[in-house]
């Protein structure tokens, strides 16, 4: 009987929630993904996906492999005539480079063995898959591991934003720094959310203060000259979510622990935060909570500072949600680090694979997916809806029983 409950539980926690997979490897045929959770009747055209496809590949600093792809998405299910049809959606997006890849990366037997790439790459996945899944060519991983499978998320993100955008939740990135080139915390505060959102769309390097920006191209270009990487920081904002997303009562139902995974799960984020985050640690209580207020005339509960990022025990409290995200400098190194050929034992130069030299302002734009696909994830959590009308007006509901409050 306790089985049967706990098979019960599992499927009332999941069979409201939004759920996806992808598929597919760096210069394979194609990336793939599919959808499932988005209520029918929600308008969704590639144009509103490929928007994102192409922020994804902009920034000074990225490589030559973004001369070639020009990412284009090809919806293959759960849409008819531009509305999502409750259905799990398909969708791909073709590798153009994988035409010059043929001898190395079709799925058919091939005529000759490819050479095998047995130069693990330090910072990379090559060498810890390789000995986990026992593959000797170290492309059978590296494939898959590579950052061209953010694409797919970004799709998949596109998605989401499209959802939540129907509730009335917007979902945008900045870079807060490259290398040791932060943007002013001053220009930062003095803007608007719109104003922010405006200029980070703007900005070749997702970067809202122009200085900040001349200074961050001087860093990737030096970094460039003397063949090496630089990462950096930048962060997601989410304003117009309601309050109550999340739960307080099971740790893995706290939305700020599902937002964190969510970030560090793109490929060379090792850090992030919520709020104020680490700063926090280093403040009073005082200096560090928001204190509350009533506004009586639209009958909401309010802060004046916004330190915790948008989320109190978990649960969303209604200021926007904001969390942050550090990324490491990129692995793959023109100058390359010492490393061990995985056959004959023997110390060799890391293999190098065609990469960028900063890649923060496409990581700023793969975030934004992540937390757009987390946040929908809580919104269908709490409000279901086979339909986005009934979603709608379940949010609909949910608002004026707030006001109530």
């Amino acid at each position: 009987m306790a089985f049967g409950f706990a098979k019960l539980a599992i499927f009332i926690a999941t069979m409201s929630r939004l759920r996806w997979v992808t598929s597919g490897e760096s210069h394979g045929p194609r990336l793939s993904a599919i959808v499932e959770g988005i209520p029918a009747g929600m308008p969704l055209l590639a144009d509103d996906i490929d928007r994102d496809l192409a922020r994804r590949q902009r920034g000074y600093g990225r490589g030559g492999r973004m001369k070639i792809e020009t990412d284009r998405v090809e919806l293959t299910g759960g849409v008819r005539g531009g509305e999502t049809l409750g259905s799990p959606i398909g969708l791909t997006i073709a590798n153009k480079d994988h035409q010059n890849w043929l001898d190395r990366m079709s799925p058919a037997p091939m005529g000759a063995v490819p050479e095998a790439l047995t130069r693990p790459r330090p910072g990379h996945a090559d060498l810890a898959g390789g000995l986990k899944y026992d593959r000797k060519d170290l492309r059978d991983i590296l494939e898959r591991a590579s950052a061209r499978e953010t694409a797919s998320r970004t799709a998949v993100g596109a998605i989401a934003k499209k959802l939540l955008s129907c509730v009335g939740v917007d979902v945008f990135a900045h870079v807060v720094s490259i290398g040791p080139v932060a943007a002013s915390r001053d220009v930062i505060a003095a803007l608007s959310l719109a104003e922010l959102r405006e200029r980070a769309r703007a900005s070749d390097l997702a970067c809202v203060d122009a200085d900040a920006e001349i200074r961050m191209r001087e860093a990737i270009l030096t970094a460039a000259h003397a063949g090496d990487t630089l990462g950096g920081r930048f962060e997601v904002v989410a304003t117009g979510v309601p309050p109550g997303l999340g739960s307080h009562t099971q740790w893995d139902r706290k939305l700020d622990g599902r937002l964190v995974q969510a970030l560090v799960s793109i490929h060379a984020i090792k850090a992030a935060e919520v709020g104020d985050g680490w700063l926090a640690s280093e403040r009073r209580g005082s200096e560090v909570h928001d204190p509350i207020a009533y506004e009586a005339e639209s009958r909401t509960f309010t802060r004046p500072t916004n330190h915790a990022g948008g989320l109190e025990g978990g649960v969303t409290n209604g200021m926007p949600v904001v969390c942050r995200a550090a990324m490491k400098p990129i692995a793959t190194l023109k100058k390359a680090l010492p490393s061990v050929d995985v056959c004959t034992k023997e110390p060799f130069a890391a293999a190098f694979e065609r990469s960028d030299v900063c890649a923060v302002a496409a990581a700023s734009v793969v975030g934004e997916a992540m937390i757009a696909i987390t946040l929908a994830d809580a919104l269908l959590e709490k409000f279901g809806g086979d339909s986005l009308k009934e979603l709608v007006r379940n949010v609909s509901t949910y608002r004026e029983q707030l006001a109530q409050y």
